[in-house]
């Protein structure tokens, strides 16, 4: 299967094409029984076309650390360091251990489940104690958070695991922030634009975006 993405990757290059992923997604099982996903999805990726927040806290000499298929979607562009996940449960944990590493920069974290395993398969059940577990590690990364951290939790598309079908829905993705060094709490406006949450990263390391980022920091307004 790897190798069939591999030569369909190189064939979707070509100008005509331009496909922006092209996704090898392995089951295990049988007709009879049925087929379940396993986690050694690979994701043969666009390599993105101009630098991204990542590009440019790697070439400042800063950490970026990616958790689950992070390096994937990048092509491996402006990543450090790459851990697979086997699961969101696992991908939790991965991050509560580079946490707890002496690092600086950037730890980026995709937990795949939510969407692949509940979403996707419109699992509302699933999804909800998705949830509870990930609330548990999330207590458990707050508690390891420094002074001069900043979380940030978002998504890239919606997924309603009760809504009809099995495509991405589409509703406002989150954007929620947060630093122990926060004097208070409130509500950011409506972004124009996901780039906000790159460029804010970037502020947040003292980093400059190139001129033509579309991409607009909100650090004070988090302040």
């Amino acid at each position: 299967m790897y190798r069939c993405c591999e030569i369909a990757r190189e064939l979707t290059l070509k100008d005509e094409w331009k496909v922006g992923r092209v996704i090898a997604r392995p089951y295990l099982g049988d007709k009879e029984h049925g087929f379940t996903r396993t986690s050694n999805r690979h994701d043969y990726a666009l390599k993105p076309y101009g630098e991204t927040a990542l590009n440019v806290l790697k070439d400042k000499g800063y950490d970026v650390i990616s958790v689950g298929k992070i390096s994937d979607i990048f092509d491996g562009e402006g990543i450090t360091e790459s851990h697979k996940s086997k699961s969101s449960v696992h991908g939790m944990e991965q991050t509560l251990e580079i946490m707890d590493k002496d690092f600086k920069g950037l730890c980026f974290v995709n937990l795949v489940d939510f969407d692949a395993l509940w979403g996707h398969r419109r699992n509302p059940k699933g999804y909800a104690e998705e949830l509870e577990k990930f609330d548990v590690n999330l207590g458990n990364v707050l508690d390891k958070l420094k002074e001069d951290d900043l979380l940030i939790i978002t998504a890239d598309h919606g997924n309603d695991p009760t809504y009809t079908g099995s495509d991405h829905t589409r509703e406002h993705v989150p954007f929620i922030a947060y630093s122990p060094s926060m004097n208070g709490n409130g509500i950011l406006e409506t972004c124009d634009t996901f780039a906000t949450i790159g460029a804010t990263i970037a502020d947040n390391f003292d980093v400059k975006m190139p001129e033509d980022t579309i991409g607009k920091s909100v650090l004070e307004k988090l302040n």
